[in-house]
């Protein structure tokens, strides 16, 4: 029938007479082809529709349907290499063009292609087209909710001097258009990033605040440094890193409140990242070199009288503008906010009133103060009247809604307010609130004179948005680990500003039970959401105010609280180590996310007796989260002990318990170590589909630097198999750990090298192995297998280029590495390096070297590729029975004397957290 259908058709739509009208027609028809294409896929035609969808796709490269049974007939036609390369170039396509990424359905396709297993041909999306913006890098554009008037000449001039210039300020006053006319010009960059600076104070971290706006997180899911290891990262040096190669166009809004701190990061960001440039809107200018000043004036008179028109339409159909409307919009000195407050009241108003009452007659008059900047004056004369037009009730609504940051729902403004909901739909309706997604926001301009009448009674609520938030907080806390966890990550990301916000009131205040409370029940969500140090500076004020010894009621939120100011500050951590130990030894802690976040922070810089102890309360407790969070953990040294059998029991174990409650932070660590310990022993197969699990896992969360991690280790894993599968992954996971600008770039680096090597290009190899290098943090336990396997890379590079002592010392560097971080099993791939070079000097010594990798991986699997041969050219130039007795006395060796006979020296050995292995017990849990 579709075919029936379709040959009816004959020429475009319209063609002789208007052919935009034809383009729904057209989109109908491309709809009606997809459907019989795939009705042809479905009865095996799928040799006959190759050329045919070849053709359609060259003629609408954007649309993914089409793209995605192309694959599927490459598939089904033999040729998954080809579905593979055509997914790869779809992905850059919507990258480059959109600023997207595929579509669920194409991904998921694209992994049945990776597993080798057929798909299930997907439903016609309800909606063909793909939007510009909607890419998972940053957050999006508020979306465009009414006319833009009067700013054509603005947007045309702007544009010109953004292309000349690297930073343009649009100055004006409260209400003169600036938020708008910048955000009207972001919509026309793909690169195009809103920082909302408003709900920030005065000597905030501006650099977090766009962190958060590009959706950076703050590390991997195991990335934390250790206590003591190294400094956390500076957030405007991350920040550096993830836009040090990326253009970008950064909007700064609302900096005049915080003037000093954004002419200081658009300074540095402007010197430090060449592809970057930032639009700032401001009531001063930021005063440094490079600024383009564009005063943003107040409308025309025509201009004016448009934008009155068009919103008073909107209240009062049938509006018809007449000589009142010139006045009203004289006496507002055409400033577009103050219109669109005054249009409003036309619902209730006549024009020739409203007129009068700004014209500043009798009683009416609402002129600011004398001393004010003169279109400040009217803009405040508008809200006064605006507020003087409030009932009582609206009144008090109004001033209480300013304790909140970023908003709120209905249901928080009413419990923090104590007033009915329905008066935030009235105030809605005189446009003193915006309704957006369920939200009620205030515009700054309106929130500040608000916030000025609330007075005295601001501790008041104040106090009252700090309990509801912490209850909202401790409500969701363990919710976040079980079925409802996206559900709740979502709220507590919308209500972000506000959770902060009160936690600084508690800080401010001097209150420290409610401050501790507030940052332990977000904690975890901060942790999933890669913001664990957002808090990091009130946490530190709240130690101190709590002093070296707490009050033993505050628990485990004491305990939260110095894991979030402490990590990477060691004299911090010593200052309060005494007090934590203390409090731990009580036994009065509840909360299961300090079960697992304890031994991943503080890792061996402290007593292992007080972790010990820790996780066996754990896992004798009643949350089943905790026992789960407790096999992770037990996992970990068992690994690094070689005790393959019995860590692959506790991860299994891990994982039932955590897909049991439906929780997928857990799950997606958990898989991820089972992966490795797959691929450590030699089943590749079983580490993909491990991969393939987390990364789902991960997109679900939103977890960008994990997706790019999973994609490095995936690229890893296939490398040997199919090489341009691996460097797609590798490519992708530089893509994503571009934008993040996380530890992970280095692997992906290192992994293309690994590429560039097998493909014969060795200087490329070295480009990419030395650039991996320049960016590797060698301390983080998340990178570590991967410098290692870099360090080794490059030996290979020196031994092919023959220099066997620089070989030499970058394997010795790549097992000191691994002892160093604690990840002892990555240094097998360079201890068996070293035994290809010492064949020719004293091939005894490599058949041991062989012979102490078995020690150090706990388990004899197939060497790596690169050996594969070594152990034959050993039998001949042995013999079968000295072969077999040197690599026997090798394998019969301890971790220490396989280290010492690799050429580790003792100190580094004894300075390393391996030490921890002899304290920890790794009979099996209870």
């Amino acid at each position: 029938m579709l075919r029936e259908a379709l040959a009816l058709w004959r020429g475009p739509a319209f063609a002789d007479l208007d052919p935009v009208h034809g383009a729904p027609l057209e989109e109908r028809r491309l709809a009606a082809l997809e459907d019989r294409i795939e009705a042809d896929l479905r009865c095996g035609g799928h040799q006959g529709v190759i050329p045919e969808l070849g053709e359609l796709v060259q003629r609408h490269p954007l649309r993914e349907r089409l793209r995605g049974q192309l694959m599927r007939a490459l598939r089904a036609d033999g040729r998954p290499a080809e579905a593979l390369v055509l997914y790869e170039e779809t992905r850059r396509l919507l990258a480059d063009e959109l600023g997207a990424d595929p579509s669920p359905e194409l991904a998921a396709l694209h992994r049945s292609l990776l597993r080798g297993a057929p798909s299930t041909p997907p439903p016609p999306p309800a909606a063909p087209a793909r939007q510009a913006g909607t890419g998972t890098a940053a957050a999006p554009l508020p979306g465009k909710l009414t006319s833009f008037v009067g700013r054509d000449g603005d947007l045309a001039e702007v544009r010109a001097l953004l292309a000349a210039a690297r930073l343009v300020t649009l100055l004006g006053p409260g209400g003169a258009g600036k938020s708008r006319l910048a955000v009207e010009l972001a919509r026309e960059h793909r690169d195009a990033v809103l920082v909302e600076l408003a709900p920030l104070g005065p000597g905030a971290d501006l650099a977090r605040a766009v962190l958060a706006a590009l959706g950076v997180r703050d590390g991997a899911l195991l990335g934390a440094a250790a206590l003591g290891a190294s400094d956390e990262p500076d957030p405007l040096a991350r920040l550096v890193a993830v836009l040090a190669d990326r253009p970008a166009l950064l909007v700064l809004d609302n900096c005049e409140h915080v003037v000093g701190e954004a002419a200081a990061l658009a300074e540095r960001l402007l010197s430090a990242c060449p592809a970057v440039r930032v639009l700032a809107t401001s009531r001063e200018p930021l005063a440094i070199t490079p600024e383009h000043l564009w005063p943003v004036r107040p409308l025309t008179p025509s201009d004016a009288r448009t934008l009155f028109t068009d919103r008073a339409k909107a209240v009062r159909p049938g509006f018809t503008p007449g000589e009142p409307v010139e006045r009203i919009c004289a006496a507002l000195d055409g400033l577009p906010l103050a219109i669109e407050l005054a249009a409003a009241r036309m619902r209730t108003h006549e024009a020739g009133e409203l007129a009068e009452r700004l014209a500043g007659q009798g009683r009416f008059s609402l002129r600011g103060s004398r001393t004010a900047e003169a279109r400040h004056q009217t803009l405040r004369a508008v809200v006064a009247w605006s507020w003087e037009l409030l009932t009582e009730p609206e009144q008090a609504m109004a001033m209480r809604l300013t304790v909140f940051s970023g908003g709120a729902t209905a249901a928080a403004a009413a419990a923090v307010c104590g007033l009915p909901e329905h008066l935030l739909d009235s105030l809605a309706d005189k446009s003193l609130l915006e309704v957006a997604g369920g939200r009620y926001r205030m515009l700054e301009t309106i929130r500040a004179f608000c916030a000025d009448r609330l007075g005295e009674e601001a501790a008041t609520f104040r106090r009252a948005h700090a309990a509801y938030f912490l209850a909202l907080a401790e409500e969701g806390d363990p919710r976040l680990r079980g079925a409802e966890q996206l559900p709740w990550l979502a709220r507590f990301a919308a209500d972000h500003d506000n959770l902060q916000a009160a936690l600084r009131w508690a800080v401010e205040q001097g209150e420290v039970a409610l401050g501790m409370r507030l940052l332990a029940a977000q904690t975890f969500s901060l942790w999933m959401r890669g913001m664990r140090t957002v808090p990091a500076k009130a946490a530190a004020a709240l130690l101190e105010a709590a002093g070296p010894r707490p009050d033993p009621a505050l628990g485990d939120a004491y305990l939260l609280t110095l894991l979030t100011a402490a990590s990477g500050r060691r004299e911090l951590w010593e200052r309060h180590k005494d007090g934590a130990e203390t409090m731990i030894a009580a036994d009065g802690l509840r909360n299961p996310v300090l079960t697992c976040l304890w031994p991943m922070v503080t890792s061996a810089s402290v007593d292992p007796a007080v972790t010990i102890a820790l996780i066996r309360r754990g896992e004798r407790g009643p949350d089943a989260w905790e026992q789960a969070a407790t096999r992770l953990i037990w996992a970990y040294p068992r690994m690094a002990a070689g005790e393959f059998a019995a860590a692959e029991a506790d991860l299994t174990a891990a994982l039932q318990g955590f897909r049991g409650l439906g929780e997928r932070w857990g799950s997606a660590m958990t898989l991820d170590a089972l992966a490795w310990l797959a691929s450590t022993c030699g089943d590749e197969a079983t580490a993909l589909a491990r991969t393939e699990e987390a990364i789902t896992l991960a997109e679900q969360l939103g977890a960008e630097e994990d997706l790019a991690d999973h994609y490095c280790n995936r690229g890893d894993y296939r490398i040997r198999l199919d090489l341009a599968g691996a460097r797609a992954d590798y490519e992708r996971a530089a893509e994503l750990a571009g934008r993040t600008g996380g530890a992970i770039l280095p692997a992906a680096l290192r992994g293309l090298g690994d590429v560039a090597v097998r493909e014969g290009d060795l200087a490329r190899a070295r480009e990419l192995y030395e650039e991996a290098l320049r960016r590797s943090d060698p301390v983080w336990v998340k990178t570590s297998g991967n410098m290692a396997r870099l360090l080794v890379g490059l030996g290979r590079l020196a031994a092919a280029e023959g220099d066997p002592a620089g070989a030499r010392a970058s394997y010795l560097r790549a097992i000191e590495s691994t002892v160093t971080s604690g990840a002892l099993s990555e240094s097998v791939r360079a201890i068996e390096a070293l035994a290809v070079l010492a064949f020719d000097d004293d091939p005894a010594a490599a058949a041991t070297l062989l012979g102490a990798a078995v020690a150090i991986r706990g388990i004899d699997v197939p060497e790596d590729e690169h050996v594969a041969g070594l152990p034959g050219r050993l039998r001949e130039a042995l013999g079968e029975q000295a072969y077999a007795a040197a690599r026997r006395a090798g394998a019969r060796l301890s971790h220490r004397e396989a280290l010492m006979l690799a050429g580790v020296p003792a100190e580094v050995i004894d300075a390393s957290p391996l030490h921890f292995l002899d304290d920890f017990p790794l009979q099996a849990p209870a």
